[in-house]
This record gives structure tokens, C-alpha cells and sequence, in this order.
């Protein structure tokens, strides 16, 4: 019988780089999507957080008496900046003050009660020669508290 002339074992080529397998497109393309929705959502739970924990501080300025009615105008002006701050941006916010910080206090309620209503005092409660009244300052309260049921909706 005559030898059949064997060629030795020889291996495949090496696999190349590209093109990848479709699973690697289908992760590029799905990291960049998973990473904005990530971020989308810790934007989203920081307003939620940020409206929530303010309403409990409204609640409890609400409820402790403060004898100077100009500090407790003062604090809640503060405190609606920050919630403020915490849902749009900082630089849209951070620099208004005065009338300014009305009208950007007006854009999420209809019927523009910073501006022409009882939130006016939030902006000149400093200057005025007596504080608020009480009832003034009820109704900036209650005032303060369907801004911030408005920006617990848009959150």
C-alpha cells in the first residue's frame, strides 16, 4: 500500500477585530441609552427628594411659632430657591432676585400670585416699616404650598 501524501495539521486563520459580533453593536449602542436614563432618573428622584423634604419644612415652619414674621417671609423665600435650585437649572435661578424672582415663581401657576398676589411680600417683606400680618402670612404659606405641590407634579 502507498503512502498518501499528508499535509501536517495547520490551524485557522486568526479571528479578526472587525467587524464585531452583533451583541457588541447592540451594547454600544445600548450603554449610551442605559447612561441617560440612569441620569434622567438620579435627576428625577433629587427634584422628588428635594420637593419632598422642602414640604416638610413648610410644615414645619408652618407650625412653630417664630415671632418675627419678616425672618419667617425671609426663610420661606430661601427655601423655595432652593427647591428652586434643585429642580431647573442654577444658573436659571441662582441670579433672580425682586420682581424677577416673582415672575419665575408665577411661570408654574396660572393665575400669577407671586407677582400680583400675596407672594408680592417675598420679595419686599425686607423693606416694609411693619411686618406681615398673620393672615398675610397665612396665605403666603398656603401659597408656598401649591408652588411646591406644582413642582412635585412636574418632577
Amino acid at each position: 500500500m502507498e503512502q498518501l501524501p499528508l499535509r501536517d495539521i495547520h490551524l485557522p486563520d486568526a479571528v479578526g477585530f472587525w467587524p464585531p459580533a452583533p451583541g457588541w453593536w447592540a451594547l454600544a449602542l445600548l450603554l449610551p441609552v442605559l447612561a441617560l436614563a440612569l441620569r434622567q432618573l438620579y435627576k428625577r428622584m433629587r427634584r422628588r427628594s428635594a420637593v419632598k423634604i422642602a414640604g416638610k419644612l413648610l410644615q414645619s415652619m408652618r407650625r412653630q411659632p417664630n415671632g418675627d414674621a419678616k425672618q419667617t417671609v425671609a426663610a420661606l423665600s430661601a427655601l423655595l430657591r432652593r427647591v428652586a435650585m434643585s429642580t431647573a437649572l442654577r444658573r436659571d435661578v441662582a441670579s433672580l432676585s425682586g420682581h424677577a424672582w416673582l415672575q419665575y415663581l408665577d411661570r408654574s401657576l396660572p393665575d400669577a400670585p407671586f407677582t400680583q398676589g400675596p407672594g408680592r411680600c417675598l420679595a419686599d417683606a425686607h423693606f416694609r416699616p411693619h411686618a406681615p400680618a398673620e393672615a398675610e402670612l397665612d396665605a403666603v404659606f398656603e401659597l408656598c404650598e401649591r408652588w411646591l405641590k406644582q413642582q412635585a407634579k412636574h418632577a
